[in-house]
């Protein structure tokens, strides 16, 4: 009754250690394990340098039981080494990062994953481990285009006996380790009195993960990169406010900003708050090297690599470099999807995001309805005061407690910080957000509550508690969070066991159908075929328009036209 249980178990501690354990060895590799004292830190420098590991490898090899056996091995070993050797590094906040996965693991019990994973999040993930780099995968499913490191690093993932259970750990991991990082920051900041706006943006955006992300399930690569987003504006918060700029501080926003773009090729718009660093730099009076404190970065040339990997999977899979910028598409290869396509669901794509589509309906003339402001009406009709207006009354209700939990009569003079540049790219990308893409999950989330969480946290900075008053106020605020993240995955996982009958304690595995293996079955058959013909010398004919043919060690699908 309990070894499901047990291993799961097992396999879930092992792959959160081994995944710090990796940030641990690529830290020590390029001896800067003084980056950060936080163990989410080296946690998402893992993740970071496993990514870049999964697509290179898959070039080569499929991610089979043995070898991701030895990779999360190699990752173990790797942690109990350096962990010891550093014990007294990290002692201090072990205990609260063993508790916050603890807390994660409640959120890890699921039946029914997102309707984008049986589509294209599972079948891509799993081909991973059953071949190497295929051509024009593009071709099988409109998902495969859009390829994501989530799914790569999901391959890695794939265990004997957990099987492909743990797909959904990527989330997990992205999620506590951004916990840990923001926490510690929180109670740092407190024990040394140095509460700021920084501390209240990250409190606030501490709440808002877990009160309003809860569910693990629905995460994808949307809402993990969105958390990821988070971070990274805290990170350029400090980067900003630093009297001398420090590399440890760069590197880290490098590590972000390269997750968070390997994440979904949309999310490479964010590689705008590069500039804001470029500014800081170049006007700093305590640095004259200019841009090339940005290039002698010792994370920069990895940055450079995953993205050449990120933008070579683009091509590999769909013939263009960034899909679906058409612009990007090259045509005279055998698996490249044509421009015209390409164009068509781009405007597919906008047409659902601005409420011109949905599983019942269609909007007459798309093409119009997309263009210009056409479309505002029935957004605000069927997506604003369905979703957005929902998710607002939200925000307003975590901030309204907040504020009385953290408002003081006790006014404090404040010189305003220079994070000018900083709000003009925040609202200029929500700008952009709102008139191509207004849906929360592309970006929406992030950028909203960026805004006003900001100005709300100049706001309390204004009117400061004293800092014991403020250290348990805060301590009350995060027990409500955690008791209300638990309480909604509790009432979530009791009616996934009403409805679904769901049994975790026979059972904890999430459902799997059989119709998740079409694709890779389809796949299968054609190489099988396609081998047996080759070995017995004849010419066979391959029923269909997708075809597929050899390329030294890799296959290529394509349509025949």
């Amino acid at each position: 009754m309990f070894t499901n249980l047990a291993i799961f178990i097992f396999s879930y501690l092992s792959i959160i250690l081994s995944v710090v354990g990796f940030g641990f060895l690529s830290a020590i590799v390029f001896n800067k394990l003084n980056i950060s004292n936080n163990l989410g830190y080296f946690g998402l420098i893992g993740l970071f340098f496993l990514g870049i590991y999964s697509y290179f490898s898959s070039i080569f090899i499929k991610h089979t039981y043995f070898h991701n056996s030895v990779l999360l091995l190699i990752g173990l070993a790797s942690f109990l080494h350096y962990l010891i050797k550093n014990f007294r590094k990290f002692k201090p906040q072990i205990f609260n990062f063993l508790i916050i996965f603890f807390i994660l693991f409640f959120s890890s019990l699921i039946f029914k994953m997102h309707d984008d994973f049986p589509y294209y999040h599972f079948p891509y993930s799993y081909i991973l481990t059953q071949n190497n780099l295929i051509l024009g995968l593009g071709q099988l499913n409109l998902g495969f285009r859009t390829p994501s490191s989530l799914f790569y690093i999901n391959s890695i993932f794939y265990l004997p006996y957990i099987k492909f259970y743990m797909f959904m750990m990527p989330a997990v991991l992205i999620l506590g380790f951004v916990n840990n990082i923001i926490y510690e920051k929180l109670t740092n900041n407190i024990k040394i009195n140095k509460i700021n706006y920084i501390t209240y943006f990250s409190l606030l955006i501490f709440m808002f993960i877990n009160i309003f992300f809860y569910r693990i399930a629905e995460h994808g690569t949307d809402k993990s990169a969105q958390i990821l987003i988070f971070l990274l504006v805290i990170e350029i918060l400090i980067f900003l406010s630093l009297y001398k700029i420090e590399r440890k501080s760069l590197s880290k926003i490098y590590i972000l900003i390269g997750l968070i773009i390997s994440l979904k090729a949309f999310y490479i718009l964010y590689s705008v708050f590069v500039i804001i660093l470029l500014y800081k730099v170049l006007n700093s009076r305590h640095l004259k090297k200019g841009i090339f404190f940005f290039i002698k970065n010792i994370y920069f040339v990895p940055l450079v690599i995953f993205f050449i990997l990120i933008v070579g999977t683009y091509f590999f899979n769909t013939g263009c470099l960034i899909y679906p910028v058409s612009f990007t598409c090259l045509e005279n290869f055998s698996w490249s999807i044509s421009k015209v396509e390409v164009i068509e669901l781009n405007n597919w794509y906008e047409q659902w995001s601005k409420a011109g589509a949905g599983p019942n309906y269609r909007v007459d003339n798309p093409l119009e309805y997309i263009s210009y402001f056409n479309w505002v009406g029935n957004w605000i009709d069927k997506y604003f005061f369905n979703k957005v207006s929902d998710f607002l009354l939200g925000i307003l209700t975590l901030l309204i407690i907040v504020n009385i939990l953290l408002f003081s009569s006790k006014k404090v003079k404040i010189t305003f910080p220079k994070i000018k540049l900083l709000i003009f790219f925040l609202v200029a990308l929500l700008l952009e957000w709102f008139y191509n893409h207004p849906a929360l999950r592309y970006g929406g989330y992030s950028l909203i509550v960026s805004i006003i969480f900001l100005f709300f946290a100049f706001r309390l900075n204004k009117y400061k508690l004293e800092r014991i008053k403020f250290k348990k106020r805060v301590n009350i605020l995060i027990l409500i969070t955690i008791i209300i993240f638990l309480g909604r995955n509790f009432k979530r996982i009791s009616y996934e066991i009403e409805f679904y009958s769901y049994k975790p304690m026979d059972n904890i595995n999430y459902m799997i159908k059989e119709s998740y293996f079409d694709i890779p079955d389809l796949i299968n058959n054609k190489i099988n075929n396609y081998e047996l013909c080759l070995l017995k010398k004849q010419k066979c004919i391959d029923e269909g328009n997708l075809k597929i043919k050899k390329y030294f060690n890799n296959y290529i699908l394509y349509i025949e036209k």
